[in-house]
């Protein structure tokens, strides 16, 4: 396959509102081998390739406990309760003004992805467009949605994420099959946390 030659911008959205029930505290601060804090250690990944970059948190969430630099953006989402796709859409609006084809869209406990893919998925942008980073058959982050779908984001609620706009819009999809298993890998529980960063 031909590598893309284009490279244009693209905001990102970190979802970081949830709960994190499974993991017994509160896993964005878990502290990485590095010494990083979960949470900073993706935004620290998504910095590298992205601008601007938006965090979704809680409403009572303190960004500097959480290790959230002053170059990010923070939105609060209100019904962060109700779900991922009430913090997806909470994030959305809040980029509405901004002047970009796409958004990338990241969890907030996924610190593993190579800067490779997310320069090859910077390549394929169009506001038309979906795209979906693929590992071994199995579809994960980020997924890259193109601007014509950012209306529909934002009418997302419950647990589901974007996944209702990706099976709304088929013929929008664009499956790239990536050599990164860090496009899969995120944190339940504290097992989950490797004795040294990867």
């Amino acid at each position: 396959m031909t590598e893309p030659q284009a490279r244009a911008p693209c905001a990102a959205l970190v979802l970081a509102a949830g709960r994190g029930t499974r993991f017994g505290s509160d896993k964005r601060k878990a502290v990485l081998a590095d010494g990083q804090g979960l949470l900073a250690s993706t935004l620290k990944q998504v910095q590298a390739c992205f601008d601007p970059v938006y965090v979704v948190v809680r409403c009572d969430d303190d960004p500097q406990t959480l290790g959230i630099n002053a170059q990010v953006h923070i939105v609060r989402a209100a019904q962060a309760a109700d779900g991922m796709g009430a913090s997806l859409a909470a994030g959305i609006t809040a980029l509405a003004s901004i002047d970009a084809p796409a958004v990338a869209v990241l969890l907030g406990d996924m610190p593993w992805i190579a800067p490779r893919t997310f320069e090859h998925l910077l390549g394929h942008l169009a506001a038309e467009r979906i795209l979906l980073p693929c590992y071994q058959g199995r579809r994960g982050h980020p997924v890259i949605f193109g601007r014509h779908f950012w209306a529909a984001l934002t009418r997302l609620h419950g647990d589901q994420g974007g996944r209702p706009v990706i099976e709304a819009n088929p013929h929008a999809c664009l499956v790239l099959d990536l050599d990164d298993p860090g496009i899969l890998r995120d944190i339940d529980t504290p097992a989950d946390i490797p004795p040294t960063s990867a």
